[in-house]
């Protein structure tokens, strides 16, 4: 049965993929390098997931962090990176690209979407940095996507409910809109009432310490200090709260 409000939750390992599931989330998207925003995850990491997981998994098709005006050669790499998708028996592909000027790419998204079907895509928060969300939207549906994440073009989705309301509008029943950043068990029934959106998108994660126990602390592998020794997992009882609010608000 399909839920009447649906969740989301972004993984970046098979014990984060694992604990969503088991907390009941309806779909993840799987991700690397979380801390710049996801990129694709390896051939290994796919098919590892795929393995464990019988929920829909959609894979995240972003060749680097940083912007979504991609060269050709990056844009290459994510037409193979949808290829092995596909091959790894994935539900679905998140991505999105972005012209200079900060509009949809509607050209070389076109290219991709005809390269995934018939699995579903989702355009994901590229949207949120597209300079008119009402006709990046309006773009995006045209082209075919199935859904879009956004936060509204805020940096958390509750700062924009009311652009939120107006994409709900806009999409009507022509396209998924899927809310997401800072979506919490403590406030996504407040969420859900003032924007009515029927598809959330989480994390659910909290932090866990390495179990490492010789500690080199003289150097970093990272960009930011300390996380050597931590990680961000997704926490199953989160999930498992997350769900329980949101079947009662449904």
């Amino acid at each position: 049965m399909i839920p009447s409000i649906s969740l989301e939750i972004c993984v970046d390992s098979p014990q984060s993929a694992l604990s969503a599931q088991r907390g009941g989330a309806h779909r993840l998207e799987l991700c690397a390098s979380l801390f710049d925003g996801g990129t694709t995850p390896s051939a290994g990491m796919i098919a590892t997931v795929r393995s464990l997981v019988k929920i829909d998994l959609y894979v995240m098709i972003r060749p680097r962090g940083g912007d979504f005006c991609y060269s050709a050669d990056e844009f290459a790499a994510m037409q193979r990176d949808i290829a092995m998708a596909k091959q790894l028996r994935a539900d679905g592909i998140a991505f999105g690209i972005l012209n200079h000027d900060a509009t949809v790419d509607a050209t070389r998204c076109r290219e991709l979407l005809y390269l995934a079907r018939p699995l579903k895509a989702t355009f994901h928060r590229a949207f949120d940095m597209s300079r008119d969300l009402p006709q990046s939207l309006v773009d995006i549906i045209t082209l075919g996507f199935d859904r879009v994440l956004t936060s509204g073009g805020a940096q958390k989705v509750h700062e924009a409910i009311p652009v939120v309301r107006r994409l709900r509008e806009i999409a009507s029943n022509r396209i998924a809109l899927m809310a997401g950043s800072g979506i919490r068990s403590d406030n996504v029934r407040e969420f859900i009432s003032q924007s009515g959106v029927r598809e959330l998108h989480a994390s659910a994660r909290h932090i866990e310490t390495s179990a490492m126990l010789y500690r080199n602390e003289k150097i970093r592998m990272g960009m930011l200090s300390g996380q050597e020794y931590q990680r961000a997992v997704v926490e199953e009882e989160e999930v498992r709260r997350l769900v329980r609010a949101i079947s009662t608000t449904a």
